[in-house]
């Protein structure tokens, strides 16, 4: 099978990594023809342009910052669609836009899938990361040979749409889980615990979670660069906001969330990493929310396995 992989950077280059690590026969596309140049040294074929790579390669898979990047791809993808052709949308991107999208692919008799990953750059970049597929299920059984490269555990969640929705879902939950332990951490150094000890109390506590196991260690360690960069999240939660207006569920944490976001982009740049809202606290406590003996970086050091399909209960 010939593999396409449009947008190379912080996820979907270690997403590509893991397909050229596993042998697939891989050809790349990026703006920056830098991160072209270093695929290509390592063994993968330029692309071209989106469209060459659709007359080339049986699946091409995306990876793109927005869905207004995603629907120009598809745009020039379009043409040479056609039965027996594949595009995989690894994006986190809007549900309505894979939708329509995969409709436009469907009168070419090409097939759709959704496949967003969650798990972190460390993750995707050891192929343990986990995704969810939305589509029919003939079409995720398709490129469930691909998937079971990019990932460890892969849900299929349903329609086209679904695995979208059910992403931004879990990036808002993660996004409100990091400005609450940054308040939590605050408190508990003005209150003068020691910020190793907080750190292990949460972990072994009904309060532990995934992002605490790991942005809180890029938030004491000083590093807080956990390659999700602001604008990402406010893209994220803001089309999680978007499933609830449309269907009519007045949030409270949502808004709040939003506007706090917001206050970090304007404090430290639209593109700063996202750990750094622990800054906004350090500035009005005068705290430092440091420790000492946590990881400048987060390494993944689950050993690279085949992935599985999960079931639903």
């Amino acid at each position: 099978m010939q593999v396409g992989f449009i947008g190379l950077g912080n996820v979907g280059g270690k997403l590509a990594g893991s397909l050229l690590r596993n042998g697939i026969a891989l050809q790349v596309h990026d703006l920056d023809a830098g991160l072209v140049a270093g695929f290509v040294a390592r063994g993968a074929v330029d692309g071209g342009s989106p469209a060459d790579m659709m007359d080339a390669c049986d699946v091409v898979i995306t990876c793109l910052p927005s869905p207004a990047a995603s629907a120009a791809v598809v745009a020039a993808m379009l043409p040479r669609m056609r039965a027996g052709k594949t595009w995989m949308e690894m994006s986190t991107t809007d549900a309505d836009e894979v939708v329509r999208l995969g409709a436009l692919i469907a009168e070419t008799g090409g097939l759709a899938v959704e496949c967003p990953v969650s798990g972190g750059c460390h993750r995707a970049d050891t192929g343990n990361i986990s995704i969810f597929a939305g589509g029919p299920r003939a079409a995720v059984d398709h490129v469930m040979p691909l998937l079971k490269h990019l990932g460890r555990r892969i849900l299929h969640t349903g329609p086209l749409g679904s695995a979208s929705k059910l992403k931004v879902m879990t990036n808002y939950l993660a996004t409100v889980n990091l400005l609450s332990l940054c308040e939590a951490l605050t408190v508990m150094k003005a209150e003068g615990l020691d910020l190793g000890v907080t750190y292990e109390a949460i972990k072994i506590s009904s309060g532990t979670s995934f992002v605490h196991e790991t942005e809180s260690q890029l938030i004491l360690s000083g590093s807080r660069d956990v390659n999700f960069t602001m604008d990402l999240v406010q893209k994220d939660i803001g089309l999680f906001q978007k499933l609830a207006d449309d269907g009519g569920v007045p949030l409270e944490l949502s808004p709040l969330i939003i506007a706090m976001m917001t206050d970090g982009q304007r404090r430290y740049g639209v593109r700063a990493q996202s750990d750094r809202m622990i800054e906004r606290l350090e500035e009005a406590t005068g705290l430092s929310i440091l420790a000492d003996g946590f990881p400048m970086e987060l390494i993944d050091d689950e050993p690279e396995e085949e992935g599985y399909e999960v079931r639903r209960r």
